[in-house]
Parts: C-alpha cells; sequence; structure tokens
C-alpha cells in the first residue's frame, strides 16, 4: 500500500525563540535528547524494513531537527532506500546543508520556514540559494504577521522564481480583505490557509492512508485527533487503517487540511504535497477567497 506517515518523536527543543511558537528557546536534557536519537532510529528502521510497502514521510519535531545529527542521518538513509518515494522535514534551516551532498535529491526535500528577527535575512537567503545550486526540492514560508510582510515580499523578490514561497495564516488573527490580498499576492494559496475549514463529519485520508507516529510508536489518524489506532511496531494499527470523517468542529493546520477529501490539495500540490510544492503556480483555479 501507499502510506504517508507523519512523525513527531520526543525533541521539542528549538535553536530560536519566536513569540509565536510554545517551544520557542526551549532545551532538552542529555536524557531527553539520547530518548529522542533512539525513539527515531527506531522508526528508521522499521521505515527501511517496510519493503512491501510506498512510503512517504514528513517529518514534524516540535524542535528544530536538522541540528541534530540523528535526524540528518535518518533522511540521508531513508532517501536512498527504493520504497521511501518521499523523505521530508519541516527545518528553520539554521543547519548547515553539507550533508545533502549524501542523499538522494530525487527523493529527500525540505519545508523550509523563515523566522524573521531570529536569522539574518541575508544568511537565510543564501541557504535557499544553496539549496537551489545542489537541486534539493525546497519551499519556503513565512507566518503570515503584519510585521513580516516586508520580508516576504523582499523573499519573493529575491528567491528564485521556482521556488513557492507560501503564508501560514497566523494563529489567532484576523484577516480583513485588504490584509488577505497582500498576502495573497506572494502566495496564491494563502486563502486556504486564513480560516480554519469546517471538518467535521467530512472525509479524510487520515487514518486510512495518512497516519501521524509518535515517539513511542503510537499511531493516531493525526497530529490533531488524540485517539489511538494502535502500534506502529506491533502491528496493530493495520486492522484500523479505513475510511473515517473527521471528528473535529474545524482543521486549521495545512499539514491537517491537506488531507481533507472535499479540499482540492492533493491536485495543487500532485507530486509535493509533503514538501508543500504545488503542482503549478501562480495561476491555481479553485482557490476560494473565504478558505
Amino acid at each position: 500500500m501507499d502510506l504517508t506517515i507523519l512523525y513527531r518523536g520526543l525533541l521539542a527543543s528549538c535553536d530560536y525563540d519566536c513569540p509565536y511558537c510554545p517551544f520557542a528557546k526551549r532545551r532538552d536534557s542529555r536524557d531527553q535528547l539520547a530518548a529522542d536519537r533512539a525513539a527515531l532510529e527506531r522508526f528508521t528502521a522499521w521505515a527501511a524494513g517496510q519493503r512491501g510497502d510506498s512510503l512517504y514521510l514528513l517529518f514534524t519535531p516540535w524542535g528544530e531537527g536538522l541540528v541534530r545529527s540523528w535526524y540528518r542521518r535518518a533522511l540521508v538513509e531513508l532517501s536512498r532506500l527504493p520504497h521511501i518515494r518521499r523523505v521530508a522535514i519541516q527545518t528553520n534551516l539554521s543547519c548547515r546543508t553539507d550533508w545533502l551532498d549524501t542523499a538522494d535529491l530525487d527523493t529527500l526535500a525540505l519545508w523550509c520556514t523563515f523566522h524573521p528577527g531570529q536569522t539574518p535575512y541575508e544568511r537565510f537567503l543564501a541557504k535557499c540559494r544553496d539549496l537551489a545550486a545542489r537541486g534539493v526540492r525546497h519551499s519556503v514560508g513565512i507566518v503570515g504577521l503584519p510585521e513580516h510582510l516586508e520580508a516576504a515580499r523582499r523573499l519573493r523578490e529575491d528567491l528564485p522564481s521556482p521556488v513557492y514561497l507560501w503564508v501560514n495564516a497566523a494563529e489567532g488573527y484576523s484577516y480583513t480583505d485588504a490584509e488577505a490580498d497582500r498576502w495573497t499576492a506572494l502566495d496564491p494559496l494563502f486563502p486556504y490557509s486564513r480560516r480554519p475549514h469546517r471538518s467535521a463529519g467530512l472525509p479524510c485520508r487520515t487514518g486510512e492512508s495518512v497516519i501521524s507516529v509518535d515517539g513511542e510508536g503510537t499511531v493516531r489518524r493525526c497530529h490533531f485527533v488524540r485517539s489511538e489506532l494502535g502500534n506502529l511496531y506491533d502491528g496493530s494499527y493495520r486492522r484500523a487503517l479505513r475510511p473515517r470523517a473527521c471528528p473535529l468542529a474545524v482543521c486549521d493546520c495545512h499539514i491537517g487540511y491537506v488531507h481533507l477529501e472535499t479540499l482540492p490539495l492533493y491536485d495543487v500540490f500532485a507530486g509535493g504535497v509533503l514538501e508543500r510544492i504545488p503542482a503549478a503556480l501562480p495561476s491555481v483555479p479553485g482557490v476560494p477567497r473565504d478558505g
């Protein structure tokens, strides 16, 4: 089967202190880091052994993973396996990039976020240009706060034109139509992020062909629904995979609502769902004005 897995282990530390992030500048102890490393290596070994399935893997750590050697190593090792069709990670791109030289770039991809005030603009831009020069599939994005608008405009002007610049609506922020239009001029898909999507009772791929896995191997349909489907390592989750409707009232995070069957985002992001790279821009039909 084709199975998409969102993995979020025990790592919760980050080298940035963004005011909109609850894990800013959080530090893991040595024991916590060791436990995260062991959990990730267990997951990597499991994924490597699943020769009967085609796997699409997205690492979504609460903290910054690529500053840790075990995340870089996991991405490289998994990228080289024929049954791993895509392996990607969300990152602030603060790490070095030479480790990518040993990865299979037909499989590996990065979802990169620029955090103004946390790193010099030119440093981040240089990293993005380095990725482009290396031929690394990647998207680049920013949180759509008013104070980030000029940085976003500058990024759109300076990034290579094929690189998709996405904008995440800031949590708890209500956008006027004029504000939304300014962000949509930079990211034609911003209307999908602008407001939460009604999801209660609607069909979603999570729990059928998409699952979430934590550091203990507990399988849930997604990061946002806490009910358990079983465990990855004893195989009990397999019996629970089936079509199911969303039990939540709304879904307001891209890694959740991208899997809603009532939205056309699998077509919009065809071939790039995990790394958030659309098949075509800037004109994408069917983008809803009201989210």
